[in-house]
């Protein structure tokens, strides 16, 4: 027999031993032996009846609980078993408080014991009412956007939509004796860093683990996070592939759109907001990771993760909300919504690893053109290598004549309407061509952005 999770041996009885009491009263109970050595021998006690005296009224005086102090007797050898039930509540020592986790015993601190407080009162982290936060001083475009999107889902009746937003937040329950709870500044603030930091998402796009060419942030309130994280990723980290269907153009990107939405949503809801910590995306020219800091819910492995399971949200105030507008299911199925879709679109799936938080891994597909990241390919920017050099400045000067050619055909046209005709080009690369020919003299704007056009001058 080995120490584990419910079982501690102690030669001899120590006080300081009731912060192993309170660490098993405060996880899943356990038992306390003394007259045991490391190795499980039975070394015996010479004092075991005074201590099966002692033991029980130490832990209620100091601890507040009881516990049951049971003699053992092995080869004429006395021990004693202290049997520890789970509480369901709190149980501190001398202001200390302890948690039994395998085989060890921590002392919580910090965010760690601020979960544990939640937990034992039955609390999420995103249900802890916040002071100095008023209705008004949410965003009216988000509360809009969210209206528009509840609507579209119909998961919430038009007339609870029409209600004035006191009435939407508190049947959402994100009020609580008056106060907004944390997951309404989350949602619905356009600056939820004043409540949590590390309230955002990152992206970067690395060429090796310690090589990273370019990154972006993500801030603003939740729903915001979502649309912008997944529309960067989509126009700037990932390549599109195109093909034909007949005459229409179809793109196809290394992740289907609708798993790498699912990923980003899972990753926002779930995240441990505690932690203090962004969410980080790490786009290579192999795969594309999203690293959410996270906990498992309680007892949970990543197997159970991973296979069917029923809902357990970490933010269970975000989720709902998220849920009203058909940002999420309220079944524990994202992960599997990930796999089907990719498994429908003949894309890999993700791989999902636990390491201080939940890691998808999706595999992107290797191209010739891999040595040159999709921001360059597709924004007009410039890599060291000499190859690839040629390669850009060769598509720079096609791309540039191309422009010239349709602008001196349709000089009314619009960057977005430029790109929508080149086809293999995005906006934004569309706007540095056009300061490139600017600048160089080639064209020229006439009149307001709206409302004016373009000559070519060369």
């Amino acid at each position: 027999m080995k120490e584990h999770q419910a079982i501690e041996w102690k030669e001899s009885w120590r006080d300081e031993y009731l912060r192993w009491i309170s660490g098993f009263a405060n996880a899943d109970g356990g038992v306390l032996v003394i007259g045991r050595n490391r190795k499980g021998a039975v070394t015996g006690l010479t004092n075991a009846e005074k201590l099966l005296e002692e033991i029980p009224n130490k832990v209620r005086d100091l601890l507040g609980i009881m516990v049951a102090v049971n003699l053992r007797e092995l080869a004429g050898k006395e021990y004693l078993e202290i049997v520890v039930d789970p509480y369901p509540y709190p149980v501190s020592y001398k202001g200390e408080y302890h948690y039994r986790s395998g085989s060890t015993k921590q002392e919580l601190k910090g965010a760690a014991l601020d979960k544990f407080l939640l937990r034992k009162q039955g609390k999420h982290w995103d249900g802890v009412p916040v002071p100095h936060f008023k209705i008004a001083d949410l965003s009216p475009l988000a509360l809009a956007g969210f209206r528009k999107k509840a609507a579209k889902s119909k998961r919430l009746s038009a007339e609870l939509l029409a209600e004035p937003d006191a009435v939407l937040l508190d049947k959402l329950k994100l009020v609580e004796h008056g106060y907004l709870k944390r997951a309404a500044v989350m949602l619905f603030h356009d600056d939820p860093e004043q409540v949590v930091t590390g309230a955002y998402v990152k992206i970067g796009y690395f060429r090796t683990d310690s090589d990273l060419l370019y990154h972006d942030e993500i801030h603003g309130d939740l729903f915001s996070q979502v649309e912008k994280t997944v529309d960067l990723l989509l126009t700037k980290y990932l390549r599109a592939g195109i093909s034909y269907e007949g005459i229409q153009r179809v793109e196809a990107f290394p992740v289907p759109e609708s798993a790498l939405r699912e990923a980003v949503i899972n990753a926002i809801a779930h995240k441990d907001y505690a932690s203090a910590i962004p969410i980080q995306i790490s786009v290579y020219h192999d795969k594309l990771m999203i690293w959410n800091p996270g906990h498992l819910p309680h007892d949970w492995t990543l197997e159970h993760l991973t296979a069917k399971h029923a809902s357990s949200p970490s933010n269970p105030d975000i989720s709902n909300a998220f849920f009203r507008v058909a940002f999420m299911e309220s079944w524990g199925r994202g992960i599997d919504l990930i796999r089907n879709t990719c498994r429908a679109a003949a894309k890999p799936a993700p791989a999902f690893r636990w390491d201080n938080g939940l890691w998808v891994e999706f595999p992107l597909p290797k191209t010739s053109s891999d040595s040159v990241p999709p921001a360059d390919r597709k924004h007009g920017g410039k890599t060291t290598q000499k190859t690839t050099q040629k390669t850009t400045q060769k598509t720079t000067q096609k791309t540039t004549q191309k422009i010239l050619v349709i602008l001196a055909q349709n000089p009314l046209l619009s960057r977005r309407e430029i790109a929508e005709s080149l086809g293999d080009i995005s906006e934004d690369g569309v706007k540095y061509h056009l300061e490139k020919l600017k600048a160089s003299g080639h064209i020229r704007r006439t009149g307001p952005d709206k409302g004016g056009h373009w000559e070519v001058l060369k």
